[in-house]
């Protein structure tokens, strides 16, 4: 059976969007794996953009789902013409984009607000049971998005951002970076990958796995 998967994007580039490492692993070990994957983002003007060179912001305006689109070389979705029906699963991989614009969290931390389409997909994922994985600091979005359901997640082991998962209604477990959390009960999955780091090929193991694990909870 070919499962059908959902990535969810928040524009492109560590700082301002997506972790381009993350996203494309993923969709890589998707590949592999043969599922049929949906890349979508929420077609919103990013909050700000970065200088990824100087890492210092700029006066442009870059819009989530056009940046989104370089990663997923141009196949992609808005987020709002996504329903669960359409996927069987859904990742979410991490950068700052996933805390920026996918929900306020990198602003506004335990008291943030998720993007409503993102959380109206989150939702109905929930509700008919289908696995989501996230990565990086998607947790905290990802955590925010469904508290009320007590999710069992990990962003590795910096103590603020797991004093925030708890505030919004999560356990957070440590995890090393080559490892997952895998919370049954909510059918999620999550993994450090660059909030421990330190580089692509340590962040690819807790990736892969976090994929395989998705696809089997199908």
């Amino acid at each position: 059976m070919t499962h059908r998967v959902g990535v969810l994007l928040s524009g492109c580039g560590v700082f301002d969007g997506s972790e381009i490492h993350e996203a494309v692993l993923t969709l890589l070990f998707l590949d592999r794996k043969g599922a049929k994957v949906q890349c979508m983002a929420p077609d919103m003007d990013q909050l700000h953009v970065v200088n990824h060179l100087t890492q210092t912001p700029s006066d442009e305006k870059r819009n989530v789902l056009v940046e989104s689109a370089r990663i997923a070389r141009g196949d992609i979705k808005d987020v709002a013409a996504i329903r669960a029906d359409d996927i069987d699963a859904l990742i979410i991989p991490g950068g700052f984009g996933a805390a920026k614009n996918l929900s306020d969290f990198a602003v506004n931390g335990p008291e943030a607000t998720v993007h409503p389409e993102v959380q109206r997909l989150l939702d109905e994922l929930a509700d008919q049971s289908k696995p989501i994985g996230a990565i990086c600091i998607a947790p905290a979005t990802l955590t925010r998005a469904l508290g009320r359901r007590s999710p069992q997640v990990t962003i590795g082991n910096d103590i603020g951002t797991a004093d925030a998962i708890q505030t919004m209604g999560g356990t957070h477990t440590v995890c090393s970076v080559d490892d997952i959390c895998v919370d049954e009960k909510n059918r999620l999955v999550t993994t450090p990958a660059y909030m421990l780091g330190p580089g692509i090929k340590d962040v690819a193991v807790g990736i892969e796995k976090l994929v395989e694990k998705v696809l089997s909870l199908c």
